[in-house]
Formats: C-alpha cells, structure tokens, sequence
C-alpha cells in the first residue's frame, strides 16, 4: 500500500516537472520567434534581406532567434 503511494506521488510530481518545463520552453520560443521575426521583417522592409516567411525559416528563427535570422540572411545571399 504504501509502495503504490509513493509510485503515484512521484509520478505525479515528475508530470507536474514535465509541464512546467514544457511550458517554460514554450514560452522561451514563442519569445523568441516574435522577436526574430519582427528582426527578419525589419530585415526585409529596409531592404537588407529577401527572406521568404516559410515554415521552415520560422523554426529557424524560433529556435536560433537573432542567430537565425543572421544565418537566414547570410544564407539568402547565396
């Protein structure tokens, strides 16, 4: 009896590290996919860049934030 409690006390509290880390990076990238993508916008209105917003560059930017839009921009130009 006393076994299944504490099985289910720290199944319960590994869940609960699991969400709150999940949240956290979901956050974390939310965060940084604004931010990159007004960069890249900026970028692109003035004239710098001529980066196209695919799925595949917004990943970019989410999870590389400022250091992916320059490796978006630095791989545009070739």
């Amino acid at each position: 009896m006393l076994a299944e409690l504490l099985f289910l006390f720290f199944l319960f509290l590994a869940i609960m590290v699991v969400v709150k880390v999940g949240f956290t990076i979901i956050r974390y990238l939310v965060a940084n996919a604004i931010i990159g993508l007004i960069i890249l916008w900026f970028t692109n209105w003035i004239g710098i860049s001529d980066v196209s917003l695919t799925a595949l560059n917004v990943l970019v930017v989410a999870i590389g934030g400022i250091l992916g839009v320059i490796a978006l921009i630095i791989i545009s130009w070739f």
